[in-house]
C-alpha cells in the first residue's frame, strides 16, 4: 500500500465502512485475537458514565461501544458519519438514537454532554485537531473525553511481532471473516502511521483538553488517552 492510498477522502473513508458494516463486529473480534471485549471493557471502565449523564459515543458504528453507557443509566447518543454503520445499527437496537455526524462539524449544541468518547475511529477522521476541538466545544466545562485508538507498543520485540502481524497476517485473514477485506489493507496502514502516546496526548493539550493523561492496554498495542474541559 502506498501513502496515497492513505489519503482517502471523508466519504471515501465513509463509503469503506458502509462496506463492512454487516461484520464489522465479527471481524474485529477475530483480528483482535478477543481482545476487542476487554478494551471495550476498559473504555467502559475509564468514561464511567453515571445515571442522569448525557454521553456522546462517536465512531459508534452499529453501537456496540455504546451499550455499556446506556446499561449504566446515561442518555446515550451513537453518532457516525458512515450511514451503513447506522443503518446496520438501527436494525440491532431500533431504540438508540443513532445520529450521522462528521467529528470534524458536529450537529450538537455547545456543552451539551457531560462526557464525549470515541473508540478506533479518530485515526480516520480527516482532521484530528478539528475532530479534538469540536470535542471539546461539545463538553460541558469539568466534562470528559476518552479516547482508545491502537497505539505503538513500548516493548521493542511486541512491536516488531506486531508490526508484522498488520501488514502480513491481517490482510488474509480477513479476507476470510469480512464482507469488504480492503478495508482492513486500508486500517492497518492507518495504524502504523498513527501518533504514537505522547505525541496524540500533546495534540489533547493544543486543543485545549486539561490534566491529559493516558494509559497503555495489551502493551501498548491499544492506548486509552483521557481529558478534561477546563471550567474556567
Amino acid at each position: 500500500m502506498t501513502r496515497a492510498s492513505l489519503d482517502k477522502k471523508p466519504h471515501e473513508v465513509a463509503a469503506m465502512f458502509d462496506d463492512v458494516a454487516a461484520k464489522y463486529d465479527l471481524t474485529n473480534d477475530v483480528l483482535s485475537l478477543g481482545q476487542a471485549r476487554l478494551w471495550r471493557r476498559a473504555v467502559a471502565a475509564a468514561v464511567d458514565a453515571r445515571p442522569g449523564e448525557r454521553v456522546l459515543d462517536l465512531a459508534a458504528g452499529t453501537g456496540t461501544s455504546s451499550l455499556p453507557f446506556v446499561e449504566a443509566g446515561a442518555f446515550t447518543v451513537p453518532c457516525d458519519f458512515s450511514l451503513g454503520m447506522l443503518r446496520e445499527g438501527k436494525q440491532r437496537h431500533s431504540w438508540m438514537p443513532f445520529t450521522a455526524g462528521d467529528a470534524t462539524r458536529l450537529p450538537f449544541a455547545d456543552a451539551a454532554f457531560d462526557a464525549v468518547t470515541i473508540s478506533f475511529g479518530l485515526r480516520n477522521v480527516s482532521d484530528v485537531d478539528a475532530a479534538l476541538a469540536e470535542m471539546r466545544r461539545v463538553t460541558k466545562p469539568g466534562g470528559r473525553v476518552l479516547i482508545c485508538e491502537f497505539s505503538h507498543p513500548t516493548w521493542a520485540p511486541l512491536r516488531t511481532v506486531y508490526t508484522e502481524y498488520l501488514m502480513r497476517a491481517l490482510p488474509p485473514i480477513a479476507r476470510g471473516v469480512s464482507s469488504s477485506p480492503d478495508a482492513y489493507v486500508y486500517l492497518a496502514e492507518s495504524i502504523r502511521e498513527w501518533p504514537d502516546q505522547p505525541a496524540l496526548a500533546g495534540r489533547l493539550q493544543e486543543a485545549g483538553w486539561s490534566r491529559v493523561a493516558w494509559r497503555n492496554l495489551t502493551g501498548g498495542i491499544v492506548a486509552l488517552h483521557r481529558g478534561f474541559r477546563p471550567r474556567g
